[in-house]
Order: C-alpha cells, then structure tokens, then sequence
C-alpha cells in the first residue's frame, strides 16, 4: 500500500472515478475513499483539473507498471495458442476486481481528455514490454507491418474489453482468436 499522500489520494480518486463516475470526482469524496480529514484532497491539489491530471498520470503509471510486468514474465508468443491465451487472460483481468475498477477510470479519462488536450497526452498509449511481446510476435508470423498490426490488435483488443465493461460480459477466447486471425491476416 503506498505511503507518499498524493499517491493515496490519486488511488482514492481512482476508486472514487470507477466507483461513481466523473460526476462523483469531487475533493470531498476522495477525502473520504482516503480515509483522510476534510480538506485533505484540496490542500495537495486545489482543483479538479489537477486532482483528474494526478488521477491520470496515476492510472496511467500503474498500466504501464503492470505492462512492463506482463512482458518481463511472460516470453514473446510463439503460437497463436500462446497469443490468444494471454491477450485472452488480458482481458479478462481487465474485466474483473482491481482491473475492472481501472478500467472503468480509464475508459472516463478517455472520455473527459477529448475536452481536456493536457490529458489526452497523459492517456497517449506507450511502449512496453507486452505491447512490444505482441509487435515481435507478429513478425516471427510473418505480417506485413507488424507495428501498425500491433496497433490494430490491440486496439480490437481494447474495443472488446470496452463493449463487455458496459455491457456486463466477459471475453471469451474465441473472440481474442478471431482478433488475432485477423491480424495474422
């Protein structure tokens, strides 16, 4: 659990964000998520601009942290058995608990960066190791372009995470084979 207070209070607004939506964002309400004496949430950002760009840089750093853990523990796929299980077991961990919970946040950042430029380069994808594991594995099949195949992929991928976050379902592997199929295409 972290300690430095302005992590605390951006997972608070985290929790807050997937909990209640962008209207529930508010000073007061992570105050209480943080478990922390009115006022708190103020004092370390004034506005809601900065406590939504501290929330995003937040959501953001801890996307990338477990990214780069995927990609360092799981080698690069060498079957498209092996690459549909785990953008399969991907998925799946961005539907249920913590990651459900993240992605809810994420998906509202989204939303909230198309008014808000400053956020939308904050939410910008990045380079890390799974994203990397998936682009090296579309060039040992052989696709032509495999970073702009990568880019669709996991876009497809992110697309049906989405549709089953707000319509209350799960991804099955026969879905992330037939995303894969079509990169491979």
């Amino acid at each position: 659990m972290p300690t430095d207070r302005r992590t605390v209070l951006a997972d608070a607004a985290i929790a807050v964000l997937a909990d209640t939506g962008m209207r529930g964002l508010t000073h007061r309400a992570v105050d209480r998520a943080a478990g922390l004496p009115a006022g708190t949430t103020s004092a370390y950002y004034r506005t809601r601009q900065a406590l939504l760009t501290a929330l995003v840089r937040r959501l953001v750093a801890l996307d990338q942290g477990e990214l780069q853990e995927i990609g360092a523990r799981i080698p690069v796929p060498r079957t498209v058995g092996d690459m549909v299980a785990g953008l399969a077991q991907f998925a799946a961990a961005r539907l249920t608990g913590e990651g459900r919970r993240r992605s809810l946040a994420r998906y509202a950042c989204a939303v909230e960066s198309a008014r808000h430029p400053e956020l939308r380069e904050i939410l910008l994808p990045r380079e890390n190791r799974a994203r990397q594991a998936a682009c090296d594995f579309l060039a040992a099949q052989g696709v032509a372009d495999p970073e702009e195949r990568t880019v669709t992929l996991l876009t497809c991928v992110d697309g049906l995470i989405f549709d089953r976050l707000v319509n209350g379902g799960s991804v099955s592997e026969e879905e992330i084979r037939g995303l894969v199929a079509a990169a491979l295409r």
